[in-house]
């Protein structure tokens, strides 16, 4: 198995960038703030990573026709939506439209383009 796809490797990669993220987009406001949404969002990046894979994956084998295309990405954008709002508003996130505007729309787009594949595949 090569570095790449590694899944510790991914998601120690996915921690350290969308974490950065989470620091960065809280920077203005008084520590520890930024770095418990950084915490979160790589905690978060993490995790999700992994279980959006697996959800695209069953959605588009139990469906067909356009449905199979748009219902994997637009169940990606909905659960990621939830869960980082619920849990950002949780940790007390101060910038919260901010911290996840990245986070959601790269996992969007990752869901976009996994479906893409593994339609070409089917």
């Amino acid at each position: 198995m090569s570095l790449l796809q590694s899944k510790a490797i991914h998601g120690v990669g996915g921690f350290v960038l969308m974490g950065g993220w989470a620091f960065f987009a809280n920077r203005a406001h008084e520590m520890p703030a930024p770095l418990v949404a950084g915490i979160v969002q790589g905690l978060l990046t993490a995790s999700i990573t992994l279980f959006l894979k697996r959800t695209i994956e069953e959605i588009f084998q139990r469906t067909a026709g356009w449905l199979r295309i748009v219902l994997p990405p637009l169940a990606a954008f909905l659960i990621s939506l939830v869960l980082l709002s619920v849990i950002h508003r949780l940790a007390g996130t101060p910038a919260l439209l901010a911290t996840i505007s990245v986070p959601l729309t790269v996992s969007t787009i990752y869901a976009f383009l996994y479906t893409i594949t593994l339609s070409r595949y089917a």
